[in-house]
């Protein structure tokens, strides 16, 4: 008999022990996040740098594929991919569709700076354009650059803009003398353009 307790012991011990190891599993598996927890989570790291809280960007988070898409609008490309970065650093398995707009027309005077004068001279040398050493050149070839492109019936992608010293030249060809004079309009009405030299060629469509 006494074996017999004995025996009836270890199984309640082992059954004991067995139950607990069972709720320590329970215990210690994680919580299933939910798209709003990774939405929360993204949209707050992006957030947390001050140069991109103003553009306020969307976060669509799928937590079952652990994935999230960034969407909207920033002026550079620097501060697109510090949004891509910041996303990334929640987790290093996450992935990340970007499907963020660059649109240098969004910065205002004040905030353009250095960097991104930096970064409009580099696209302007792509396009045979030129810039000067100026943040307010820079500045003033974006506005520009962004007006110009953004006119429904004016097709800027035929028109070179120069900018040195707050001085626009005007260079390539258009279809009218109406758009000639459109465009030279466009530019001496963009802040901070003190003259503006029309160099372009009418060009009739044929």
């Amino acid at each position: 008999m006494p074996q017999k307790s004995s025996m009836f012991s270890m199984v309640g011990a082992l059954t004991v022990v067995v139950g607990l190891a069972s709720c320590n599993s329970r215990a210690q598996a994680p919580p299933k996040v939910t798209n709003d927890d990774l939405d929360r989570s993204v949209t707050a790291k992006i957030n947390s740098d001050p140069a991109l809280v103003a553009y306020k960007l969307d976060v669509d988070a799928d937590a079952d594929k652990n994935a999230v898409t960034i969407s909207g609008a920033v002026p550079t490309e620097s501060l697109r991919m510090k949004a891509v970065d910041a996303a990334k650093s929640v987790g290093a398995a996450l992935v990340v569709n970007d499907k963020i707009d660059v649109k240098p027309e969004l910065v205002d005077r004040k905030d353009y700076d250095a960097d991104m004068a930096r970064e409009t001279r580099a696209r302007a040398a792509k396009s045979s354009e030129s810039v000067g050493d100026s943040v307010d050149d820079a500045w003033i070839h974006t506005k520009l650059r962004s007006r110009l492109l953004g006119e429904g019936e004016f097709p800027g992608s035929g028109i070179n803009v120069d900018v040195e010293k707050n001085v626009v030249t005007l260079r390539g060809h258009v279809s009218s003398a109406a758009e000639r004079a459109k465009a030279e309009q466009i530019a001496k009405s963009t802040d901070g353009v003190k003259q503006v030299k029309n160099q372009l060629v009418i060009k009739p469509n044929r």
